[in-house]
């Protein structure tokens, strides 16, 4: 009866264990994919997924008010991209102001603090474009509040540090949004970000061109650039016909003369922004004996011959709207060549935007930013290459600023970036930036100089190159 009876009480806590058991299976929340936590989001629908190893890569649409301050007045779809990793590792907010990437790419701060990374493509810029567009609702407000909003929705998902970072047009656009919504990020890297403070003082690019490289390579690019504005008439007879097997037309900025002249006034600015001092080998030494083609083939080869096109320009209209509106535009003179040669110089943004866009430019807008980083600047790192034109007009910082900074890479153009600071700057940027993202390790807060990216660096993935745009634009 004994035995019975232990038998009977054995075989009820072992019931009562797999019961126990099964309810805690039960329980248990069934993990969810990352996808579906994405799309589970209002407004975000998936475009397509490619693989990479380590990661998962996410283009998506969101649906954004086309005037955040009246969202019940339209929407459109803005693209953005997603490289997940882990939802525990910081995340990197990045834009380069422009189109956005559907390719998988990691930016340089991503790799520093081995995060997660969301990628912005910029409003007005095909395909994230109302239909109808209202170009009076691009702006700087309404772009950095495109990015507040995919902040908020992505941060239930990505809850550790974010910091916000881009190159150029991008290095203005995460200053932009800090200015604006300066609690959404805790940290900004930003690249080669021009400011250009008042539209109609210029003169910091006249004194950086007369300066910069060495005396022979500046004589080389002066002459190249004089000659083809010399040898004007035959170089045109070449451009319209390559127009012409081309299809290109020049109805926005008005004539084939005009286009022609910025294509050559543009080439000794994009020599600095994209080369290197290295490169002056490839110019033509003795360009007053130089051949047509040769003087044709280094001016399109640096500044390119379509970028002022009909075609050229229509994927940039948003910049140059920008660039008329709010962002402003360089002018600099041209002192080796005579006035003879020269027939309408830097020409205006209006002059890039079809006419039936009106445009009216607002100087308050960049004097407003520019004060309010001088004085509120917190967590911010502005990287620039000591041969860019873009950083005769930068960033700096007054007293008010706290944890940041403005550093210039010796010798880089428009691609400077923190692996191309001197050793021990490299170092203190690489730790501010773990730290701001929150994962500087014991030993790098004990010495900063110990500070390395935390993630393996990857050819394919990681972006070293300089973002180039053609023409004149950051």
């Amino acid at each position: 009866m004994r035995k019975a009876l232990r038998w009977l009480l054995a075989l009820v806590v072992l019931i009562g264990t797999v019961s126990t058991a099964g309810a805690a299976t039960a329980a248990e929340p069934k993990a969810v994919d990352i996808k579906d936590r994405l799309l589970s989001i209002p407004g975000m629908s998936l475009i397509e997924e490619k693989p990479y190893t380590g990661y998962r890569f996410f283009v998506l649409n969101y649906a954004q008010p086309v005037d955040h301050r009246h969202p019940s007045k339209g929407t459109f779809q803005q693209r953005i991209t997603v490289l997940h990793k882990d939802v525990n590792r910081p995340t990197v907010f990045y834009t380069g102001g422009y189109n956005v990437s559907t390719n998988p790419s990691r930016r340089e701060p991503t790799q520093i603090v081995d995060g997660n990374q969301v990628s912005m493509e910029y409003r007005y810029f095909t395909p994230s474009r109302p239909a109808p567009a209202d170009w009076s609702k691009l702006d700087i407000w309404q772009a950095a509040s495109d990015q507040h909003r995919i902040f908020k929705a992505l941060k239930p998902l990505y809850s550790r540090n974010w910091i916000s970072t881009g190159g150029s047009k991008g290095g203005m656009t995460a200053t932009y949004y800090e200015r604006f919504y300066p609690r959404d990020m805790d940290g900004v890297v930003a690249y080669v970000a021009p400011n250009d403070v008042v539209n109609k003082e210029d003169s910091a690019y006249d004194r950086f061109f007369a300066r910069v490289g060495t005396d022979e390579c500046r004589d080389k690019l002066n002459g190249v650039q004089r000659e083809a504005l010399v040898r004007r008439a035959p170089l045109e007879k070449k451009y319209a016909a390559y127009a012409a097997e081309n299809g290109y037309t020049f109805d926005t900025i008005g004539s084939l003369d005009r286009a022609y002249e910025a294509v050559v006034l543009d080439y000794v600015w994009g020599f600095w922004q994209y080369s290197t001092l290295a490169d002056c080998a490839d110019i033509p030494a003795d360009a007053k004996n130089a051949t047509d083609d040769a003087i044709w083939g280094s001016v399109d080869a640096i500044s390119g011959f379509s970028a002022y096109t009909d075609q050229g320009l229509e994927t940039y209209t948003p910049y140059y709207y920008q660039a008329g509106t709010q962002l402003g535009a360089p002018t600099i003179h041209f002192p080796h060549i005579e006035k003879k040669y020269i027939r309408y110089g830097y020409q205006p943004p209006r002059n890039f935007v079809p006419r039936s866009i009106p445009m009216k430019f607002e100087p308050w807008a960049m004097r407003d930013v520019d004060t309010w980083v001088r004085h509120n600047a917190r967590h911010m790192l502005f990287v620039y290459g000591e041969n860019d034109p873009w950083g005769a007009e930068r960033f700096r910082l007054g007293h008010g600023a706290r944890d940041s900074y403005v550093l210039t890479a010796p010798g880089m153009n428009h691609g400077a970036n923190v692996a191309g600071l001197v050793p021990d700057q490299k170092a203190r940027a690489t730790a501010r930036i773990l730290d701001w993202a929150g994962v500087a390790p014991a030993k790098v807060q004990e010495n900063p100089s110990a500070a390395r990216p935390l993630a393996t660096f990857d050819a394919r993935l990681d972006q070293r190159d300089v973002e180039r745009e053609p023409a004149l634009r950051p």
